[in-house]
């Protein structure tokens, strides 16, 4: 019955050679008028995730599933199509790849020494290279025959596809996995709006960082809002400014309407918080895709609230061959290849929606075999089967055509051998739009078996005469990939190869067993359970061959466990999960009271010998001898111990994800340290180790207006925006000195503005003026707004200068000498803002007493650290 499956498939590949949709490209040739209705009889069918028809019909007519029938019942005017034994289930859908997407130009050399470089600006583009919002997929999609059968031989009938290259993508669209013509295969185009944190093929330095990516995005976000109010004004009034035309800008627009949603492609769990913190400031609606280790912080992705895209790509078994190497796995990388496949059933269990996506996998032919290892270790085949057909579908805007095996939708079909994730299942056939693509079609013929193999040769004996020589023959192996042996006994040898192409044959062996000299090779025919042909012994001698079949071939019983051992991560999931992770934050009792211990206050009380300290709901309470202590208090016995204040790290680095410079502009007071705080760095556990609490984390001394800082506790366990601290004033680095003005970075740069000290000053004074200038404008447009200009456009780099010189965010420098930090104190008198500290001075002694007496007169209070 299979046969006739695949004769009638081969039939149809060539009857449906044109294209079965209406079009406007002129036909070349005949046209296409074979009758396209036909029924596939005697199949199972695996309708949905939920439901399954044992055995059934499918009726395809014109491309679409026309019925489906719980019996084998076939329409009068059907071509009937045999697929007794097999089963039948939706087509998958891949809701995240750059299918048919030209490749990206990748940078050569140095990147360039400016954030913006004069180049040849083609269109109203962005100012930015790594903002191409403007793209729309449809007007670059080229169908890849190659990479199509790729994904077709994994079950893959549709794709969303864009251009991943950059940190604004364009519009995706979503492509059938057929052959013909782009107009014929895209099923929808403008589908969602691709973002991610990565720079991509960029010639700009800007960004240069996770952060300034994440700047980019909010400012350009912003942008649009401006570009959007800007134009409609100037559609009001054209005799006022004429606003810019920016496509990239204008793209944007529909997502901030709520008319289009965001794939954002995150690499971790914590740029998804980073990426839904960026949609809930401008309302956005996004799917997420993810790195594949959400597991880490299961609670947090769950009150995302948004569906996921995650990969099927688990990592490799760390290398531990050798206890050398074993020594160098760290523990993280140990519990990522442990945990990482139980990845897809946790967020199942969690009721977190997700669909796969094969993109990312370094070999195609892993992701079905990856699947399985997902379901050893918890995922059910429902849960599987959803996340690559009904929630793809509808992720990709297209469940009413697609993801089920329903009448009316597209008879996009997978034919498989039994249950499509089962590790010796063969996938047949995929059906696109009705037509079959053969993936692992069944051989014509079946070579396994006992043969009685007959060669004829010249009789050495006799000149002029031959000889019959019998061998016995076992073929044996998969069908697709058949082995076998010859002879018998203490002489049976291993056959070298054994190749079927349709009905030709070819086998070859080892003759020195079967005392023959070299190599013999073997080809012919097959027809049902006979064959022959000609062959050469390793002389070189010409022989012929017949073999008939004497048994036929009977499989091995399967003998492996029916339900594979299911298996859990080796160690519970901790916070971080790294070393020293913690099983969760520690509880905080509503009292807790240290007593009988030496406190060192740090205040006017001094030491405090055998003292008692009272904290309540997370606040000192009270410090003393003769402290009343709540009854319903936890009390630590402080007997023989020191207690002192947490210490304080007022000028650090830590706990920052990717580069703490964004150093391609020479002010990037748009970027946020609070935008990057990485919850996972050990640094921050071995800090509290030692006695640190608190810390000031700063951006770098790249640039002379840096990123805005943030003040962090300690608590190790948490999440990002839980270490931050609330109470901490808004605070933003200042830089003097050698690194702002690039010495000794290298030759590739020496053109960003400023090279010199005087040029810093200038930098300063240039960005102050324009703070003040800005300010002006919005207050100014606030109290008489008019549809006789422009709207504002808001500036998040000028927002923060503003802040300082409102007193709201207090600057921290990095300087050396005292001239430049005297200058900077010129400007604080001349602007009104407050300068926190200087750090790194080398000659603070020089100005040491006249910062005392301003900070003493209340007048730019600061300090010195690090002297």
């Amino acid at each position: 019955m299979k046969s006739s499956y695949f004769l009638l498939c081969s039939a149809l590949i060539i009857a449906l050679s044109q294209p079965l949709f209406a079009q406007t490209t002129p036909v070349d040739g005949l046209r296409h008028k074979t009758p396209d209705i036909y029924a596939l009889t005697n199949v199972k069918i695996v309708v949905s995730p939920e439901k399954t028809i044992e055995r059934g019909t499918i009726v395809v007519r014109n491309g679409r599933i026309a019925e489906v029938l719980s019996d084998s019942v076939v329409p009068a005017d059907a071509y009937p199509i045999n697929g007794k034994g097999m089963t039948v289930y939706p087509g998958f859908i891949e809701p995240f790849s750059d299918y048919g997407m030209p490749k990206p130009q990748l940078p050569q050399g140095p990147m360039i020494d400016e954030p913006h470089p004069t180049i040849e600006r083609k269109g109203a583009l962005s100012w930015n290279g790594a903002n191409h919002a403007e793209r729309v997929a449809t007007m670059i999609f080229t169908p890849d025959e190659s990479r199509a059968e790729e994904l077709r031989s994994q079950g893959f009938c549709i794709a969303q596809t864009a251009d991943l290259d950059g940190i604004f993508r364009g519009n995706s669209c979503s492509v059938s996995l057929g052959e013909g013509i782009p107009n014929n295969l895209i099923l929808a185009g403008a589908t969602y709006q691709m973002v991610s944190f990565e720079k991509g093929s960029s010639h700009q330095d800007y960004p240069s960082s996770l952060m300034g990516a994440i700047a980019l995005i909010r400012q350009a976000f912003y942008d649009a809002q401006w570009y959007e109010s800007a134009q409609a004004t100037y559609a009001g009034n054209p005799r006022i400014q004429r606003p810019e035309i920016n496509d990239a800008l204008a793209a944007l627009e529909p997502a901030l309407d709520h008319k289009q949603e965001i794939v954002f492609d995150c690499s971790d769990e914590l740029n998804l918080l980073r990426a839904k913190k960026i949609g809930d400031e401008f309302g956005l609606s996004l799917i997420l895709k993810g790195g594949g280790y959400e597991y880490r912080r299961l609670d947090a992705v769950k009150n995302l609230n948004d569906t996921l895209i995650i990969p099927i790509d688990f990592p490799p078994a760390p290398d531990v061959s050798t206890p050398e190497s074993e020594s160098e796995v760290p523990f993280a990388e140990l519990k990522r290849w442990d945990a990482a496949p139980s990845n897809p059933a946790q967020l199942a269990g969690a009721h977190i929606p997700f669909a796969f996506t094969s993109h990312g996998i370094k070999d195609i032919k892993d992701f079905l075999a990856n699947i399985r290892k997902a379901m050893l270790h918890g995922l059910t085949e429902k849960q599987a089967l959803a996340a690559l057909t009904t929630v793809p579908a509808g992720i990709c805007g297209i469940e009413k055509i697609a993801g089920t095996i329903e009448p009316g939708k597209l008879a996009d079909l997978i034919v498989t051998s039994g249950p499509i994730f089962a590790e010796k299942t063969t996938l047949y056939t995929v059906w696109i739009d009705g037509r079959p693509y053969p993936v692992n079609p069944e051989p014509e013929i079946e070579p396994r078996g006992k043969w009685n193999l007959v060669i004829t040769q010249s009789d050495s004996k006799r000149p002029g005469s031959s000889i019959n020589i019998p061998f016995p023959v076992d073929i044996s192996g998969e069908q697709n990939a058949p082995e076998g042996t010859i002879g018998a006994g203490a002489k049976q040898t291993k056959l070298r190869s054994f190749t079927v192409n349709n009905h030709d044959i070819s086998f070859d062996f080892t003759g020195d067993s079967l005392d023959r000299t070299g190599v013999v090779r073997l080809s012919g025919k097959m027809t049902g359970d006979s064959a022959s042909g000609f062959g050469a012994l390793g002389d070189g001698e010409t022989i012929y061959w017949s073999a008939t079949r004497s048994e036929k071939f009977t499989p091995k019983p399967d003998t492996s466990p029916k339900a594979p051992q299911m298996r859990a991560p080796m160690f519970p999931t901790v916070y971080p999960d790294i070393a020293f992770g913690v099983p969760k934050t520690p509880d905080q009792p509503k009292w807790v009271a240290i007593t009988n211990a030496r406190i060192w206050t740090s205040a006017s009380a001094g030491i405090i010998d055998s003292g008692t300290i009272l904290f309540g709901d997370g606040k000192i309470k009270a410090v003393g001898r003769k402290i009343t202590v709540p009854a319903d208090a936890l009390v630590i016995d402080g007997q023989g111990k020191e207690v002192t204040a947490g210490i304080v790290d007022e000028h650090s680095h830590i706990a920052i994800s990717d580069d703490v410079n964004e150093g391609a502009e020479s002010v990037s007071a748009e970027v946020r340290i609070g935008d990057v705080i990485n919850s996972d760095d050990i640094y921050t556990y071995w800090q509290l180790a030692g006695g640190t609490t608190i810390s000031h984390c700063l951006h770098g001394s790249a640039n002379p207006i840096g990123g805005q800082c943030q003040v962090i506790k300690h608590r190790w366990g948490a999440l990002p925006e839980d270490m931050k601290m609330k109470e901490a004033p808004g605070t933003i680095k200042f830089a003097l000195g050698e690194n702002v003005k690039q010495s000794n970075w290298g030759d590739n740069y020496n053109t960003r503005y400023p090279q010199t000290r005087m040029g810093v000053e200038e930098i300063l004074r240039d960005e102050f003026q324009s703070a003040r200038e800005y300010e002006q404008k919005w207050n100014d447009w606030k109290k008489h707004p008019s549809r006789d200009s422009l709207p504002p456009r808001r500036d998040l780099k000028l927002d923060a200068i503003v802040e300082i010189l409102n007193g709201d965010r207090f600057i921290h420098v990095h300087s050396y000498v005292a001239p430049e930090i005297l200058m900077l104190m010129r400007l604080a008198e001349e602007y009104g803002f407050r300068i926190g500290t200087f750090t790194h001075v080398l000659e603070g002694y020089k100005v040491a007493p006249r910062i005392e007496k301003r900070r003493r007169d209340g007048v730019n209070v600061c300090r010195l650290v690090g002297l």
